[in-house]
């Protein structure tokens, strides 16, 4: 650990200590940087897991890091949309299964503290990562470096700082990239639940009238039950009604919700509870900042996307860094900052856009909007062509994938300082 009196300069400033602030100080400092990772260790909210995909697994792998989690994380073999709006034009369920596109699996499923936890062992053994457990403040934006004061101490300077510190990204705010942003008016919770029947490796995504209700598959508790965990989009005006409920009582409104598809349910540990909202930065590259993750996009959790995302942006910025250094250029000069945007853009933007589609279209109660997803479903069930594209497209782009992510070991160099 770093002694908070003494100023620093590193090739990067990573500020933010979450899953994807570690990620990218983890990637930039295997890739040779001298790296700073700054900021305090996030609070989680209870029953968060995570769903990574294939290319985020192989990521992980990169790093070295996926051994440590891998005994915590259940595979994701079947992906299944229910609809459950009771609309007219109701179609059945719509299964997605891993072997249709030649994987065991789509991806796994962990809980989000153990997947911080095992990240922060990784990066306290990597040795030109420095960590400084400090909230960052008096950011600034020069010609040659970017630089940050620790509260109460001195100051941190780079050429190149990464933003990675959440949807209110005090970094991004500084560097005066805006952002546009749209509230659903729902609640979000997040809860760990075992149950009586297994759940075959399958995540389910019920989709309501007030927005998904996901059961994804988690490894066995203690004690051997199957578990899974929820993320329950509701409408603001029932979440205060369910949260005041005792867990027995939850307990059985979940079963009833999921059609006893898991059999009897059993609330384990404590529940999360946040509001949903998309946000979407303008730029996600300025003035010696790269965005990464939520201080670059926030959407609803539908299809697994969120960290995912986070995790190509990570991927295509050691890219862009990367080449930037064997071309000699400046690592967080305009070049290098204007290739990570060009690489990332287009990915993030349809994936908002098409998560906030889908959010809205479940929110909306008229039957055109019924008419247009139910035939949406019909289609992916019917067309094997298209329902297969459908899942290589959501695992991981096929055009411009990150090479880290398509298997290919990191660059790697010795670290600069």
């Amino acid at each position: 650990m770093t002694d908070p009196k003494d100023d620093l300069a590193a090739d990067a400033l990573v500020c933010g200590a979450g899953a994807s602030g570690l990620l990218a100080a983890l990637a930039l400092a295997q890739a040779g940087l001298d790296v700073v990772l700054a900021g305090p260790t996030p609070p989680v909210a209870p029953g968060r897991t995570v769903a990574l995909f294939d290319g985020s697994v192989r990521f992980l792998q990169s790093l070295g890091a996926w051994e440590a989690i891998a005994p915590d994380a259940a595979p994701l073999a079947v992906m299944r949309l229910v609809d459950d709006t009771e609309s007219l034009f109701r179609t059945p369920p719509v299964e997605f299964r891993a072997a249709e596109i030649g994987l065991e699996q789509f991806g796994f499923n962990v809980e989000t503290h153990v997947l911080v936890a095992r990240l922060q062992a990784l990066a306290a053994r990597q040795p030109n990562l420095r960590l400084v457990p400090d909230l960052l403040e008096d950011f600034r934006f020069g010609a040659e470096a970017a630089s940050a004061r620790r509260v109460g101490g001195p100051r941190i300077a780079a050429p190149l700082l990464v933003a990675a510190d959440g949807r209110a990204s005090p970094a991004r705010r500084a560097a005066g990239i805006e952002v546009s942003t749209t509230p659903y008016g729902q609640t979000a919770m997040t809860v760990v639940l075992s149950h009586a029947a297994p759940h075959c490796d399958a995540s389910t995504e019920f989709h309501t009238r007030g927005g998904p209700f996901t059961l994804v598959p988690m490894t066995p508790g203690a004690d051997g039950r199957p578990r899974s965990g929820l993320v329950w989009l509701m409408r603001d005006a029932e979440a205060d009604e369910r949260f005041a409920m005792d867990d027995a009582a939850l307990a059985r409104l979940i079963e009833r919700r999921a059609h006893s598809l898991l059999g009897a349910m059993r609330i384990e540990g404590r529940r999360g509870r946040f509001p949903m909202a998309s946000m979407s930065a303008r730029r996600l590259a300025g003035t010696r900042i790269a965005l990464v993750g939520e201080a670059g996009h926030v959407f609803p959790p539908i299809g697994a996307q969120g960290l995912n995302l986070g995790v190509r942006d990570v991927a295509h910025l050691v890219e862009a860094v990367t080449e930037a250094r064997d071309r000699r250029l400046d690592i967080g000069g305009p070049e290098a900052m204007a290739r990570y945007e060009s690489l990332r853009r287009a990915d993030v933007a349809t994936r908002t856009a098409g998560v906030d589609l889908l959010n809205r279209s479940l929110l909306i109660d008229g039957a055109p909007m019924d008419f247009l997803r139910g035939a949406g479903l019909s289609a992916l069930a019917a067309i094997g062509p298209l329902r297969r594209a459908v899942m290589r497209r959501g695992v991981m782009p096929q055009i411009g994938a990150p090479r880290a992510m398509r298997g290919e070991a990191l660059q790697t160099r010795a670290p600069s300082r």
